[in-house]
């Protein structure tokens, strides 16, 4: 008695490393500390959660493009399948804590001739052994290593939330590309009609000898590079629509018809609570949930060092033939129970609660860094979209300034006050703030959606 109290005794000891729990962790705690409200000063801050922002937008094209981008889209269905393939490598994790059965029927045929003792025939017998395995986990050591797969299945999940994200945002982008890209095409096209007027007015004066021919061969140059840049403009146009039907899962034809104009800038959604944003963002999510995970497998490489209790019995019949399978005096079995103590492995035990260990770490340090990101691209954004507010006001006034300007301009010209050059500078200027101005607006409507995806949220 006393020698068998003294190896359990030793046996507990060795297991008390592997005993420790796995540690709770809060979402909030774990991403250190937070601010209160977010600094930038923009005007979409506003108190309330962020809801589906979709909706905001008043374009039948972009709601109707994301809803078929999010039916369509090859990247977003393969990354469905990776949860599909984490669901099951969560079930193959586990499946050591059920009880394993193999069974392998077989017939041997004897070899011809007689068995050397007794002379007799030994014919030809058939076999129907079975072996089952059992590891009962008493330890929960199988359990952590399944709950560290589910975890990473879930992780996985919360990665395909933001890739449904992700392609709502980038089709809706890619939408009001193609909306500044044919609203260019219209602005240069215009631009060209003009310049065309020009020619022609400079062509009657030319041919009355009222111009010279240098101004008249500087404003066809001049027209020749608008028709160049109508070009480019139409160049933007079949690249803008090759990537949204990409996006929408459909051969790049060149052929989609929508997204005519730039939408209006909606209405701003209440940007809520820093804090909120944890729970928010599929990303910020899916690092803590692998977090978490981590903690599963370093929890599962400490109780490896625990004793393994395994259940095993084997057994079958066997019988000259197949009717001798069916009695019950030819079949045998036995059952043993097993335990099984790990004393040393090379150091590969502790090597991997070490490297467990220093996973989870690093696992720790990323989802911080996966905070920080997130933070650091809703500030960005809500400061960005001051910015972009004023300088698209500012471009809208140079183009209404710039349009009065060109009309001075060809007053001043017909009555003499001023050169070619003059004239023609302010058509060009004229279409340089026009373009600007798309520009600016499509800016601001990226960064809006920018500013939706980085807060997470539905669409």
């Amino acid at each position: 008695m006393p020698r068998r109290n003294g190896c359990w005794l030793c046996l507990t000891l060795l297991c008390l490393p592997a005993c420790t729990t796995v540690p709770e962790r809060d979402a909030v705690r774990e991403a250190g500390p937070l601010p209160t409200a977010w600094t930038a000063l923009a005007v979409s801050v506003a108190q309330g959660r962020v809801s589906a922002w979709l909706a905001s937008f008043n374009d039948d094209d972009v709601k109707s493009l994301v809803l078929k981008a999010l039916e369509g889209n090859n990247d977003l269905k393969a990354t469905a399948t990776r949860v599909e393939q984490a669901r099951a490598q969560a079930r193959i994790a586990g499946a050591p804590a059920r009880p394993q059965l193999e069974l392998a029927p077989g017939f041997e045929h004897a070899d011809a001739g007689r068995d050397a003792k007794s002379s007799i025939s030994t014919g030809s017998r058939w076999s129907v052994p079975f072996n089952l395995s059992w590891e009962l986990d008493v330890w929960g050591r199988i359990n952590a290593t399944q709950q560290a797969a589910v975890l990473a299945a879930d992780a996985v999940e919360a990665d395909l939330q933001g890739a449904v994200l992700s392609l709502a945002a980038r089709t809706a982008q890619s939408c009001f590309e193609l909306a500044e890209a044919r609203q260019r095409v219209t602005v240069v096209q215009a631009s060209i009609d003009e310049r065309g007027a020009l020619v022609e007015l400079l062509q009657g004066r030319f041919n009355l000898g009222l111009a010279q021919g240098l101004d008249l061969s500087l404003a066809l140059t001049d027209l020749s590079d608008a028709k160049a840049e109508l070009k480019e403009a139409g160049n933007r146009v079949q690249q803008a629509q090759r990537r949204l039907e990409v996006l929408l899962g459909h051969y790049p034809g060149g052929t989609i018809e929508r997204c005519a104009r730039l939408p209006d800038l909606p209405v701003a959604l209440p940007a809520g609570l820093p804090s909120e944003l944890l729970a928010r963002r599929p990303d910020v999510s899916a690092a803590f949930i692998r977090l978490r995970s981590q903690d599963q497998r370093l929890s599962s490489a400490r109780k490896a060092l625990l004793p393994r209790v395994t259940l095993a019995a084997s057994g079958g019949s066997l019988g000259n033939t197949l009717s001798d399978l069916t009695d019950p005096r030819s079949a045998a079995w036995n059952l043993a129970l097993g335990l099984a103590q790990p004393l040393y492995a090379g150091d590969r035990l502790q090597a991997d609660i070490d490297l467990q260990a220093a996973q989870s770490q690093e696992t720790l340090h990323r989802y911080r860094e996966t905070v920080l990101n997130a933070f650091r691209e809703v500030e960005q954004s809500l400061a960005a979209e001051n910015w972009l507010i004023g300088r698209e006001q500012a471009l809208a006034a140079t183009a209404k300034q710039t349009e009065t300007s060109r009309a001075l301009a060809i007053y001043a010209y017909r009555n003499g006050s001023v050169d070619i050059l003059t004239l023609l500078d302010s058509y060009r200027s004229t279409l340089i703030a026009r373009t600007a101005l798309l520009d600016a607006r499509l800016q601001l409507l990226n960064n809006r959606l920018d500013l939706y995806l980085a807060l997470g949220g539905g669409v």
